[in-house]
């Protein structure tokens, strides 16, 4: 049973990434709809009714960092103009663009249609440099955020509801583009279908993520947890997304159930905040794997599903008012993952046996890394675990220093030793 179960997430990943690519390929090739979304308010559900496939340029572009080639991609991005301070995902998929979509996995579709929202502050500029290369449809999602902190309004509130409603109409004005592009008309049932889809696989992650209160964690959420969230995102709304989520929650709880955790041992438990560095992904983590430091929860696959976590279920009979709901939902959660991360942090550290937190704030990312510094001293100032402040970058190489990184969390876990020894704990 092990054998057949364990670790079979892990290649269907690969797998399916590989088909992913290919397929996209295949829809350049062929001139195929296509619209160019973002994690966050993706809108995978309508676009997958009118048979538009959803192309990510978020994961299109870590991909090149992942395969230790983002380096290239940035310098043609900065030649042509940009500056080295904007979002190393916005260069790299710049250059991919320039480059008539090519990419080191293949080749990129460009897009009939391009879905902004104002979860992240650079997703509309960067919608822009879509619409002026490709003359490309720009349709901007405007998300009414938090208010108070921590997605506090909740459905059937009157703000919430107000906000519900204001959604919905942009919603159908969605439907109405997608209509006028594939020249066919909405099938809302197809919609239902979508968003099934959708609830199955939210509902499997926020499982899969809970089960790592487990000890030891049956999986490290900085490593197999980002493979998750690529297939999370990809095949959002579909049936093999659906069925590989199951499938993984599965093989996750015989992990649990068996005491069976990350390859190494696991001595620490602990929580990323930020986004992983992705130009030495895997060395990045063995700086912490060698102290046997496990990451069992992580800021990043929050925000990076687009809230998927909070497994808000679409209610099939209401599909366009609920998918206004959700959007409301998910978006939010996902917004205040990056901005009220505090109170959340705080509940966690017991609710995971949390003996530290590692703060990663990046160049690329501004929306992500302000105001982490001020969410390490809340949170010191409330509880007394140990904490990491390091920098480095989710793309660029150039200002990624692996021996700064190691002497610091060097530092780090040896710190957290001598605490184990004071404490009378080994």
């Amino acid at each position: 049973m092990t054998s057949t179960l364990v670790g079979r997430a892990n290649e269907e990943a690969a797998r399916l990434f590989r088909d992913w690519f290919s397929h996209l390929n295949e829809m350049a090739e062929k001139g195929h709809k296509t619209a160019y979304v973002f994690v966050m308010g993706s809108m995978c559900e309508v676009l997958r009714s009118f048979d538009i496939v959803p192309v990510f340029p978020e994961i299109n572009s870590l991909q090149t960092a992942v395969k230790k080639v983002s380096h290239d991609f940035l310098a043609r991005a900065e030649d042509y103009g940009f500056s080295p301070d904007v979002c190393g995902y916005v260069k790299a998929d710049v250059a991919v663009q320039l480059n008539q979509g090519i990419h080191p996995l293949g080749r990129i579709p460009r897009p009939s249609l391009a879905i902004a929202t104002n979860a992240c502050n650079t997703y509309i500029k960067w919608a822009e440099f879509w619409e002026r290369l490709h003359h490309t449809k720009v349709f901007t999602l405007d998300i009414p955020g938090s208010r108070s902190g921590w997605s506090h309004e909740r459905p059937g509130e009157k703000g919430f509801d107000r906000d519900r409603r204001y959604v919905e109409h942009q919603i159908g004005e969605l439907i109405s583009a997608c209509e006028e592009i594939t020249g066919r008309p909405f099938d809302i049932d197809r919609l239902r279908q979508t968003l099934d889809y959708t609830n199955q696989m939210s509902q499997a992650w926020h499982d899969i993520l809970l089960m790592n209160r487990k000890r030891p964690a049956p999986f490290n959420s900085l490593t197999e947890g980002t493979v998750y969230l690529g297939v999370l995102n990809a095949l959002r709304g579909t049936p093999e997304g659906a069925r590989y989520m199951q499938e993984l929650r599965e093989e996750i709880a015989y992990r649990a159930d068996h005491n069976l955790g990350p390859p190494h041992q696991e001595k620490y438990r602990l929580m990323f905040l930020g986004v992983p560095c992705y130009p030495i992904f895997r060395r990045f983590y063995e700086f912490f794997s060698q102290w046997g430091g496990c990451f069992v929860t992580s800021t990043y696959l929050w925000f990076a599903s687009g809230g998927l976590q909070q497994a808000y279920q679409y209610d099939l009979n209401r599909p366009l008012e609920s998918l206004a709901e959700g959007t409301l939902v998910s978006v939010r959660s996902a917004m205040d993952s990056m901005f009220f991360q505090d109170d959340q942090i705080l509940k966690l550290i017991d609710e995971f046996a949390l003996e530290g937190i590692v703060f990663h704030p990046i160049k690329s990312c501004r929306t992500v890394s302000t105001g982490l510094a001020d969410v390490r001293q809340t949170v010191l100032e409330k509880s007394p675990i140990a904490s990491l402040f390091i920098e480095s970058d989710m793309m660029d190489r150039r200002v990624v220093s692996e021996a700064q990184l190691k002497n610091r969390i060097d530092a780090f876990f040896e710190g957290m030793a001598a605490r184990r020894v004071r404490e009378g704990r080994q």
